[in-house]
């Protein structure tokens, strides 16, 4: 008799994480719902990444591929995986041991639903690079329930953020065959990309509790500079193309929609000129205060970067 397929399936894609890879799987595997498959990527590393994942055994299946990024990587485990729902973890977060009961408690009572996200809680290091205890983190304090305002057709305020953590994420397999998986030509915002996807054709759900744990460290992608300001293209190709409402009829304005645009614009900008990247922030800091010209304060930023004035970032 072949063995029944679990419910969930819990894809880590994971690089050169050989420092907080087996604290990531630890949480996994101290879930109190236990009917799930554990398939790590292995995305190239040469690290001991791969010599941690491999020490657990059979509790969790390895896959390897050459370098190709994290896209790629969440891709071949959603083509590998078996479960009824799926959970994409980044390879440094971390869960607290109901996370999985108290969403897979929402999906089951909500068959309309694709996806059941919940807050996520920064976890930050010390002075000294040490990140503190989860068992520190009292998320008994932080209320239950659901958070209405970000649940239902949330697609017009993903228009303003990125408000779903993957790692904070339970997603119903089927939604990926309606809406897709990753986009594997985008290096950022690749996340934000399939959540507007989706929510243009399910309902969601937001937990109010904070269920996972966010590292925070410098090697995280949206810490870098790149040449592309993904955000902005991201969101005024998802406006073009769906407009600023959900499908329940709630709606964005056109100018919070374009003053959100200037705002990443903006942020695009300085970061260019904190990594004296003139010519670039110069432009970007122009169309900011072109997509919202009633903020002089983006405008004033033009001259006084090229009087040689620098933000801290």
């Amino acid at each position: 008799m072949a063995a029944s397929k679990p419910t969930v399936s819990i894809i880590i894609p994971t690089y050169n994480c050989e420092a907080y890879i087996a604290e990531t799987l630890d949480s996994v595997l101290s879930q109190t719902f236990t009917d799930l498959e554990l398939i790590v990527v292995d995305d190239g590393s040469t690290d001991r990444t791969r010599e941690i994942v491999t020490s657990y055994g059979t509790p969790v299946r390895l896959l390897s591929q050459s370098n190709s990024g994290v896209c790629a990587a969440r891709n071949y485990g959603i083509r590998e995986a078996a479960g009824s729902y799926v959970c994409l973890m980044d390879h440094d977060d971390y869960w607290f041991p109901e996370k999985l009961a108290l969403q897979l408690e929402q999906m089951f009572s909500h068959p309309e639903v694709g996806l059941v996200y919940s807050t996520f809680v920064w976890w930050h290091p010390d002075g000294e690079g040490v990140f503190p205890k989860p068992e520190s983190f009292n998320i008994e304090k932080m209320p239950g329930g659901i958070d209405e305002e970000f649940s239902g057709w949330i697609y017009h305020l993903l228009l303003l953020d990125c408000w779903i953590l993957t790692s904070a994420a339970l997603i119903r397999a089927e939604v990926f065959d309606k809406c897709g998986a990753y986009d594997e030509s985008l290096p950022y915002s690749e996340d934000w990309d399939l959540w507007l996807r989706i929510s243009r054709e399910y309902p969601v759900i937001k937990l109010n509790k904070g269920l996972t744990l966010y590292r925070q460290h410098p090697k995280q992608g949206n810490r870098l500079t790149r040449e592309i300001d993904y955000r902005t293209v991201l969101l005024r190709d998802a406006a073009e193309k769906w407009g600023l409402c959900s499908r329940d009829g709630r709606c964005i304005s056109r100018q919070q929609f374009m003053q959100n645009i200037a705002r990443y614009q903006m942020e695009f900008g300085l970061k260019h000129l904190a990594s004296n990247n003139l010519k670039p922030a110069m432009h970007a800091l122009w169309k900011a205060w072109l997509s919202h010209p009633a903020n002089l304060k983006t405008l004033a930023y033009v001259p006084a970067g090229l009087l040689g004035w620098r933000p801290k970032w």
